[in-house]
């Protein structure tokens, strides 16, 4: 396997995520943001737990194209406009709405969330970034 994830004692917990991981593999996949948009572009949800599934749903199809899947992703980066910590609850309801569907490890692999003030269409309030490793 890969990928390695860690959460070591020390270290906050717990988290919805691992605090580390390790890739041995050779080949990187990198998936560009994904936002909450479907193959004609048109939004596909509006609030901020619907967007969350959506980015996931979308990462999902970019890995499989690679031969990936979340069990090989070293990195997840979410951006979220006018982020306020109170909705934490909305986008983990995103997370979960689809984790089976999409097979994601529980706890995520490493992630970061980041506020900013704008992407790049108004509607858009969430994008994700991934890495993953593979033999």
């Amino acid at each position: 396997m890969p990928v390695q994830l860690l959460s070591p004692a020390g270290l906050m917990q717990p988290v919805p995520y691992h605090h580390v991981a390790v890739g041995t593999g050779a080949r990187q996949v990198h998936v560009a943001g994904q936002v909450a948009r479907d193959a004609a572009g048109r939004p596909v949800a509006d609030d901020l737990a619907g967007q969350v599934a959506a980015v996931l749903r979308s990462t999902a199809l970019a890995l499989d194209a690679a031969g990936a899947r979340f069990t090989d992703v070293v990195r997840l980066t979410f951006y979220v406009t006018r982020w306020r910590p109170e909705e934490i609850a909305d986008l983990m309801a995103g997370v979960e709405s689809v984790a089976d569907e999409l097979g994601l490890p529980t706890p995520m692999p490493p992630a970061s969330l980041l506020g900013v003030d704008q992407l790049y269409e108004p509607d858009v309030r969430v994008e994700l970034e991934t890495v993953a490793v593979l033999d």
